[in-house]
Order: structure tokens, then sequence, then C-alpha cells
């Protein structure tokens, strides 16, 4: 998965999928993950925010789910097969650190 530059996102919808990647607006991933673009690009090079790509099976079949996490905080998006965003979800933990669970699939 990737996320996308400035440059980039002017030329691109929010989500797309392009050979076999992700492509999501790092936009959408900074205001999730409450963090301003800079902070979340220079935290993504850093390693300390990660993330997760899961596709659907059998009734969720042409979904996506993209799981971000920073120290604190995970925020998911559903997407279907066009890229469109289904849902989103964000879970804050405040000053504790995220916990192991919240880095799970399902």
């Amino acid at each position: 998965m990737t996320i996308a530059t400035r440059h980039q996102v002017q030329r691109m919808k929010p989500i797309e999928f392009e050979n076999g990647a992700v492509q999501i607006d790092a936009a959408i991933v900074a205001e999730g993950l409450g963090l301003t673009l800079s902070l979340l690009q220079e935290e993504m090079r850093a390693g300390r925010v990660t993330s997760l790509a899961e596709r659907g099976l059998d009734t969720d079949r042409g979904r996506h789910r993209l799981s971000f996490f920073s120290e604190h905080r995970r925020f998911r998006v559903v997407v279907d097969e066009t890229g469109a965003i289904l849902q989103r979800s964000a879970v804050d933990f405040g000053e504790e650190p995220l916990p192991r669970s919240a880095r799970k699939t399902g």
C-alpha cells in the first residue's frame, strides 16, 4: 500500500488500485490519525506509522480494509472495488500506547 504525495493526489481519486497496490490520499490518513500531512510523512519515514491492507472474502468480496497505526491511534477505511469509501473508523487511546490487540486483523 502506498500513500500518495500532494502532487499525486491532484490527479487521483481518494483511493485507487494499481498493479495490485492500493494508493490512498495522504490527507485522508493524516486526518484519520489526527496528524498534519507533514508529520504523517515524517512518522511514516521513521516507521512510526504503519499500515495493513486486507482483501475481503466471501460476502466481503470486492471490499478492502485499510488500517493505519500510529503510537496512540488506529484509523481504518473500508472501500469497495472502485475505491469508494464505505466506512471510516478511528480508535484513539489518548496518552496510552496503542495495545497489540488494536493492531490485529479482523
